[in-house]
């Protein structure tokens, strides 16, 4: 049993605890991820992160703490349950898609994976960022906008959904291009085949300019840097425990008609 947690919710370091103890006391082997043991001040050997663990076979349990969570599998009021029903085996597993950037920016080579989005947009200045996109080859458009979103399904419902973009189905076969506040207002979200190639070159002069995978990694890009972005792979394995289903978490996250919030 691994565990990780996002730095920046320091009310993690309680659960994280818990999540030791239940751990121990179903005589399972523990690991820790190097920052959420600091975090929590257990001693394990170390684990690694989600995208890490892209292509492994490991399953991934998430315990929402704050925010909309639609990757997780339980809120913390549940967490004990949860891992009673994963320490009992009765759950089943969500086979899910990631995405791979690779390309060039600022000198450096690109390759990095992504489970929600990759994200180009502007640094502090105010002033719009234009982005040339091909689909395939061919060409989209030129994006004049704060950035561009391009994400899997599981994606959709974070910065795309934010930015304007579908709620795409976990396994509808798709991948969504959303222009961030774009300067033409005809510019609309964009869903392709999976398995398209998205290539975004940055034609912004002048101007800082960076490419994010997650909201994590970020990568400053230069003019004329040119970016492919593709399905990967690898894939990630999501515990989904039983009685839910990613309609019925749509529901309820998003306090829709038919939600029991």
């Amino acid at each position: 049993m691994g565990l990780v947690a996002n730095p920046d919710k320091p009310e993690a370091a309680a659960l994280l605890r818990r999540a030791a103890e239940l751990t121990a006391a179903a005589g399972r082997e523990l690991y820790v991820e190097t920052r959420a043991a600091q975090m929590a001040d257990l001693t394990a050997p170390c684990c690694k992160g989600v995208r890490e663990l892209a292509g492994s076979g490991s399953r991934v349990l998430g315990i929402n703490i704050g925010g909309l969570g639609f990757l997780t599998a339980a809120p913390a009021a549940q967490m004990d349950e949860a891992l009673d029903l994963v320490f009992r085996n009765e759950y089943e597993i969500d086979i899910r898609d990631l995405v791979r950037a690779e390309g060039s920016a600022s000198g450096h080579r690109i390759d990095q994976l992504a489970l929600n989005d990759f994200v180009i947009s502007r640094g502090a200045d105010a002033r719009l960022i234009e982005l040339d996109v091909k689909v395939d080859g061919e060409t989209l458009t030129r994006y004049r906008a704060d950035g561009l979103v391009v994400c899997t399904p599981t994606g959709s419902t974070a910065y795309s959904l934010a930015a304007g973009g579908a709620v795409i189905s976990p396994n509808a076969q798709a991948l969504t291009i959303t222009p961030v506040c774009p300067h033409t207002l005809s510019n609309r979200s964009v869903i392709v085949n999976i398995d398209s190639i998205i290539e975004v070159t940055n034609i912004s002069d002048r101007l800082e300019v960076f490419l994010s995978a997650d909201g994590q990694v970020q990568m400053p890009l230069a003019t004329d840097d040119v970016v492919r972005i593709r399905r990967a792979d690898e894939k990630i394995r999501l515990v989904r425990l039983p009685g839910s289903s990613f309609f019925k978490t749509l529901r309820q996250k998003l306090n829709w008609s038919g939600s029991s919030i």
